[in-house]
């Protein structure tokens, strides 16, 4: 790996070039975002169910797509080649309704650990409210150019959580 050292005053670069802080609101929501998806990457390594592993893997892709939304001006919006879409936020929807025909949901609050890796799932959807009320934040401030990045946000940690517990109830397949 070569080291650039830009970063080494604190500031990074956004996609088009533009140099900001490391503080700055952008660098500090898709950060977030990297983070989610590395916690959601240690459930998926634990996971022995494939299609938990394959939701997840959707789930990193879309955080990466709207990580790079995020780290992209105004003026060079037009150059990314995916944005996170209506389709998108449906496909959560869908994934919980699949999920929530496959077993019944308890109706009483839920203490994280029934399984390692629907603990892991849980440190994910955390992380991912984090990153929806930074995300909030900067629709406030009119920085975010595409609204479905706060509902597919939304959508993305009731998956999670449906995820975690179809997780507990299936951990052998």
């Amino acid at each position: 790996m070569k080291f650039s050292k830009k970063g080494d005053t604190g500031e990074t670069s956004l996609l088009g070039g533009q140099r900001v802080p490391k503080f700055d609101s952008r660098p500090e929501t898709y950060g977030v975002l990297d983070e989610a998806s590395s916690a959601l990457g240690v459930a998926r390594a634990g996971t022995k169910n494939q299609k938990i592993k394959d939701i997840i893997l959707d789930v990193q892709k879309n955080l990466l797509i709207m990580g790079s939304e995020l780290s992209t001006l105004s003026e060079d919006y037009h150059k990314l080649s995916h944005t996170i879409s209506q389709e998108d936020a449906d496909r959560l929807e869908n994934i919980i309704e699949e999920l929530q025909k496959k077993f019944t949901m308890k109706n009483e609050f839920i203490y994280p650990g029934e399984t390692v890796v629907s603990a892991q799932i849980d440190v994910g959807r955390t992380i991912i409210r984090r990153a929806e009320r930074k995300a909030a934040k900067l629709k406030n401030e009119g920085i975010i150019n595409n609204n479905m990045i706060n509902q597919y946000l939304n959508r993305l940690a009731d998956m999670l959580f449906t995820l975690a517990r179809y997780e507990e109830v299936n951990q052998n397949g």
